[in-house]
């Protein structure tokens, strides 16, 4: 199982999330959230991960000159939309340039989920999050989860990241309830909005290590 810790903004705690396997490390460029990095920040950062896990910058409607910045600046392996972006902005992002895309999805009903089918197959990969709070300035889920038992109408092959309120106390539910592909962790393991906790990191991971031995890995998607 994928697992992203996003909104890092500090060598210390890349290097936590490295040191406990994270496959992908995130950095948000969005000037309203506690989490933003300008663009130096994160080319330094992505230099230190070198390829120890997939790199992802986390943007919300970025313009072309944004996206163009990223791909030549930065140097990620990933760019993860939050915002409105459509399937075409989707298409078009990828190959102006040649990085994945990950679409974040809001998700707090059951009708929610009828976004993904016209990103499949457009997006790399999907990412599920929790409905912006009434009232927050922020996308996602702004550290609150929404009902996991509605993933269960998905087609149990789709591979998505799930994202929203997930925690070391929370994560084996969210595993054993969801299923997904990968899981997404942001304010979960922060001190502070904003501040990433190297303890709290490790507690995530010492949560999953707990419960590794008792969730099935999922099936993959037939080519």
């Amino acid at each position: 199982m994928d697992i992203k810790i996003c909104g890092l903004s500090t060598p210390e705690t890349v290097n936590a999330a490295l040191s406990r396997g994270a496959s992908h490390v995130g950095f948000v460029s969005f000037e309203k959230s506690p989490r933003h990095l300008h663009l130096a920040a994160m080319a330094d950062l992505v230099r230190l991960v070198d390829g120890r896990a997939g790199t992802v910058i986390v943007t919300v409607d970025p313009d072309d000159a944004l996206v163009d910045r990223f791909a030549e600046e930065v140097r990620p392996d990933w760019l993860q939309l939050h915002g409105a972006e459509t399937p075409d902005r989707v298409r078009d992002i990828k190959a102006r340039t040649g990085l994945k895309v990950m679409k974040a999805l809001p998700v707090a009903t059951a009708e929610d989920l009828g976004a993904i089918a016209a990103f499949d197959g457009i997006a790399d990969r999907m990412l599920l999050d929790s409905r912006r709070p009434k009232g927050s300035v922020l996308p996602g889920g702004n550290g609150v989860a929404f009902d996991w038992t509605l993933l269960a109408a998905l087609d149990p092959s789709l591979r998505y990241m799930l994202s929203g309120g997930i925690d070391a106390g929370n994560v084996a539910d969210a595993v054993r309830i969801a299923r997904p592909a990968g899981i997404d962790v942001s304010s979960g393991v922060e001190s502070a909005p904003g501040v990433k906790d190297p303890a709290r990191i490790h507690s995530f991971f010492d949560a999953l290590d707990r419960l590794a031995q008792d969730v099935p890995p999922r099936k993959a998607r037939a080519s």
